[in-house]
């Protein structure tokens, strides 16, 4: 997603600059060309020569380095960067940026940069909460600058508090936000339902699926990414939640159908991901089992149709989007559902064929609206979310 992207990053002179490397590495392999600029105290702690192996591109020390093309160097970077990230950004660093003092290779470069500035304070934690820290951050802030909250743990000084860096794969998502898509969802408010629920036979057991949940969560990530106020609804899965995404966890069909429907009404757009337990066919000799899910579809038929709830209460200029797991006559099935629910859209996929449905990295679909079927190859899911999204907003 940052394929094509231009990202600098900056590392200052605090033990947390050895994190800087992962994150770089992050980055390369997500497609971005990063531009890495060292500060003379950074080089105290991890040598040049690590993000020059990572970038296959020269790490940036001095302002007055005449081994470079003719050109100013530090206006030719900022003129092509589409985000900037300080990590760590110390204490001092943080100071000099919130009172536009320019001095070395990687001041002089932020203050040229007009791309998103994201900067990663990491410090011990009496210098991160002294007050004139506080007041450099809330500045920076008002310039219009991110400023990443550190972690609280053990530091390096041998403190426990706040003024960790948080780890690289966290900061990377805030780099997607900076840069990855433009914010053509903003302003719209969405709401995803994600992963399987659980219905509670007794104190020990309950029935459940294999969804894993990961398709609900990459529609909730693009969808943020593009800039949209999200809301995800979800079963529990083995998964981290995307960041800039509300959660509301939940466990079972009559958790989620409440949750949904308490907050459909305030939706743009809501998209079904989720996978509710279907308890309804299974054929056992357990007595105590076949009690529950009698009383469970009974449950089930009065209250938790959550699809069937929203098309009957669609508001105007509503969007409406459903998925459709099935495992023969997909279309004829997945039209009936779209046509019954009433709903603008359905995702279809097929169980049987390779790369779909629950459990991988991928999935094989066909998008279809009463109008439409687009069917779309292999892909990764965070592809089809894209996808998915290019189709609906086409619609609105």
């Amino acid at each position: 997603m940052l394929r094509g992207k231009t990202v600098i990053l900056g590392v200052t002179g605090g033990i947390a600059a050895y994190k800087s490397a992962y994150l770089t590495s992050l980055l390369v392999k997500a497609g971005a060309d990063v531009q890495v600029i060292m500060t003379e105290h950074a080089r105290e702690f991890i040598s040049p020569l690590t993000f020059e192996g990572l970038t296959n591109q020269r790490c940036h020390t001095d302002t007055f380095d005449r081994n470079h093309e003719y050109s100013t160097e530090h206006i030719s970077l900022a003129s092509r960067a589409d985000a900037v990230i300080i990590a760590p950004a110390t204490a001092n660093v943080i100071a000099r940026l919130a009172c536009g003092i320019a001095d070395d290779m990687l001041t002089t470069t932020v203050l040229a940069c007009d791309c998103p500035k994201i900067i990663v304070p990491a410090m011990n934690t009496r210098m991160y909460e002294n007050p004139v820290t506080q007041d450099n951050m809330e500045k920076l802030r008002g310039y219009g600058m991110t400023v990443v909250e550190p972690a609280a743990g053990r530091l390096a000084c041998g403190d426990v508090g706040r003024g960790k860096m948080p780890e690289p794969d966290v900061l990377f998502q805030y780099v997607e936000m900076a840069c990855a898509f433009p914010k053509d969802m903003a302003g719209k408010k969405v709401l995803v339902t994600a992963g399987p629920t659980q219905e509670k036979i007794d104190p020990v057991r309950y029935i459940t699926n294999h969804s894993s949940g990961r398709m609900g969560y990459s529609i909730a990530k693009i969808c943020a990414l593009r800039g949209a106020d999200v809301t995800l609804v979800t079963g529990q899965t083995a998964l981290e939640p995307p960041l800039f995404v509300e959660v509301v966890p939940v466990v079972s069909a009559r958790d989620m159908y409440e949750a949904v429907t308490a907050r459909s009404g305030e939706m743009d757009i809501i998209i079904k991901a989720a996978a509710v337990a279907d308890y309804r066919p299974a054929v056992t000799s357990d007595e105590k089992i076949k009690k529950a899910e009698k009383e469970l579809a009974i449950a089930m038929e009065r209250t938790d149709d959550i699809l069937g709830y929203l098309g009957a209460h669609k508001k105007d200029g509503q969007f409406l989007c459903g998925f459709s797991m099935e495992t023969q006559n997909m279309l004829e099935n997945s039209r009936a559902k779209l046509r019954k629910k009433n709903l603008d859209m359905i995702v279809a996929n097929n169980l049987k064929v390779e790369g779909a449905g629950f459990g991988t990295d991928t999935n094989v679909v066909t998008i279809i609206t009463p109008e439409t079927e687009t069917e779309l190859a292999i892909m990764s899911k965070e592809q089809v979310a894209v996808r998915l999204l290019d189709e609906i907003l086409a619609r609105l």
